[in-house]
């Protein structure tokens, strides 16, 4: 969600006990908006929130001109300083999985092999030394995980220019009650893979503007269960995120507070 939708954007998405209070609202409506200047991002994107036992990790996204290229990724502890984290790596993910429990919410804390899952082989020790995994890391991977697994955008929200790039489709208003029942209006907001393997006879259907890629449709397991109300509400079977479908925004609020409990 961008800065100026913020304040209800987070009133929206907000269920329970899980919402930000006013202050940390004020603080990051201010501090984004400073975030995209002295980054010179094209938009930047309030991702959501991770708990820790000490703290919670704010997460903001920076985003160039091309809405699919990779993201830059911050946090902060306070809603008012952000750090940049570094890219995720394949070995960042592999070792994140390794670990079990709560975040510390203190980004320098080291994981020792110790409090890594026992049943694992030892390819991640290094010279007979044990693994340390910082939580800096760990954080990284886990943002990568989720927005993998959850990370969505409606159907015709998005729209690939003959050269490749990205953008929002101005034009998008929301889906129609009929169009938000189905798997098939959502995509994966990832580099696609089920779509290489499509025939040429399965793609003759396809907009290559708007269907570039995985729908949701063909998940084994599919990914979601919905629950149809007012707005519609989505909740994912793997990690326990609420998602609300806010058409006047004409796009999907990903706003999670996430623990690994």
């Amino acid at each position: 969600m961008e800065p100026a939708a913020l304040p209800t954007a987070l009133q929206l998405a907000a269920s329970g006990d899980t919402g930000l209070s006013l202050e940390k609202r004020a603080a990051l409506g201010a501090s984004l908006l400073l975030l995209q200047r002295d980054y010179r991002f094209e938009r930047v994107w309030f991702w959501g929130c991770i708990q820790g036992v000490r703290g919670t990790y704010y997460i903001a996204q920076g985003l160039g001109p091309d809405l699919a290229a990779p993201r830059s990724r911050l946090y902060s502890l306070n809603c008012v300083e952000w750090s940049l984290l570094p890219p995720a790596t394949v070995e960042m993910v592999e070792q994140a999985a390794l670990l079990k429990g709560l975040f510390q919410g203190d980004p320098s804390f080291e994981y020792e092999y110790a409090e890594v899952n026992a049943e694992d082989d030892e390819r991640f020790l290094e010279d007979g030394k044990e693994l340390t995994i910082k939580e800096e890391n760990r954080l990284v991977a886990t943002i990568e995980q989720i927005d993998r697994a959850v990370g969505i955008i409606p159907r015709r929200a998005f729209m690939k220019t003959p050269l490749g790039s990205v953008h929002e489709n101005r034009n998008f208003e929301g889906l129609s009650l009929t169009e938000a029942k189905k798997l098939s209006s959502y995509f994966h907001f990832t580099e696609p893979v089920n779509l290489k393997n499509k025939t040429l006879l399965e793609k003759a259907d396809l907009d290559p503007s708007t269907d570039f890629l995985d729908s949701l449709e063909h998940d084994v397991p599919q990914a979601v269960k919905c629950k149809y109300a007012e707005n519609l509400i989505q909740r994912f079977l793997w990690w326990d995120i609420p998602l609300k479908k806010c058409y006047q925004f004409g796009f999907l609020l990903l706003f999670c507070f996430w623990s690994s409990e």
